[in-house]
């Protein structure tokens, strides 16, 4: 495994090319990992396109709530071809090697997206909070514009943050080694083989993670425990599983990602292995975005219908 380095000026071997170990220590699996994450992508692909779709189609999903929606399946779909396809060709082709601009943009798209998600499921958890605790002025509320614009808000919000980031990072000299312990360009690992100090970088992250993780979470913390009093007034118990049912697909979604997400960015650094780090980030970058279109189309009524109705009309 060749280390490409060059010298600085002063005598410090800097590395100009990373190699990302990814599963290498699992060498009589490449194929079948291969395949298995082949089918994961697939999976994801597929079922976020077909809610995409129908909410496109159904004129019965035309409603803020599957507009979110349908936004979010088109996040998951930028989110994995950040990670997977670079996993893909890393277990075909066993050539592990990334330039440093390659692995700088891997990170600034996935740090950009994964602040994209954090936003839009606050907002997702506000959209919820308006139909449930203010239903009357739902309509008002929630209109045309203003879901456009929180969408847009969500997309665009931490562009330049992450952007900022990321140059932070790849501003310093790698000299420890050119081996990424993980299978896409993540901040943990990367600072683990930074020169020198990286304390200040350290806490840069951890300010930016309670912007981007902590504040979005605090806000869907705040939504739902106003959905959920809400809720637990209302006279029928009827009336209670309805509204629970149309939260309760959202809440998974939110426990998954802000849960991993939130060890591996807002953990204590001692915590971190190798080991734990790849576990997490497989779990909030690959597993939970194949299980959302499944947790979304399986637990709502009308997105159920409104394929039911599509496969019909084939």
């Amino acid at each position: 495994m060749e280390y490409e380095e060059i010298k600085a000026e002063d005598n410090v071997s800097t590395v100009i090319q990373f190699v990302l170990l990814g599963f290498s220590d699992l060498p009589n699996l490449q194929g079948l990992l291969f395949g298995v994450f082949s089918i994961i992508y697939i999976i994801i692909l597929f079922g976020n396109c077909l809610i995409i779709i129908i909410t496109r189609l159904d004129s019965a999903l035309q409603k803020p709530m599957y507009f979110f929606l349908s936004n979010f399946s088109s996040l998951e779909m930028c989110y994995v071809s950040v990670t997977l396809p670079r996993i893909l060709v890393n277990l075909w082709t066993q050539d592990r090697s990334i330039s440093i601009l390659n692995c700088a943009a891997q990170m600034c798209f996935l740090l950009m997206l994964g602040a994209t998600e954090c936003f839009l499921l606050a907002v997702m958890a506000y959209n919820r909070y308006v139909a449930i605790c203010n239903p009357l002025r739902y309509p008002l509320v929630m209109n045309q514009k203003m879901c456009i614009q929180l969408a847009i808000g969500s997309w665009i919000s931490g562009i330049p943050v992450q952007i900022g980031q990321t140059c932070q990072i790849f501003s310093l000299h790698f000299c420890n080694s050119n081996q990424i312990n993980h299978f896409f360009c993540d901040i943990p690992p990367i600072l683990k083989l930074a020169c020198g100090d990286t304390s200040i970088h350290e806490m840069s992250v951890y300010a930016v993670a309670m912007l981007f993780v902590a504040v979005p979470f605090m806000l869907i913390l705040a939504s739902y425990s106003k959905i959920i009093s809400t809720i637990l007034r209302l006279p029928t118990a009827r009336g209670q599983a309805k509204a629970f049912s149309t939260c309760s697909s959202h809440l998974l979604v939110v426990i998954l990602f802000f849960g991993s997400a939130t060890i591996t960015y807002l953990g204590p650094k001692s915590n971190h292995s190798a080991g734990t780090d790849k576990l997490l980030s497989l779990f909030y970058t690959i597993v939970t975005p194949m299980f959302n279109p499944m947790i979304y189309s399986l637990r709502n009524k009308d997105v159920i219908a409104a394929l039911r109705k599509l496969l019909l009309k084939k």
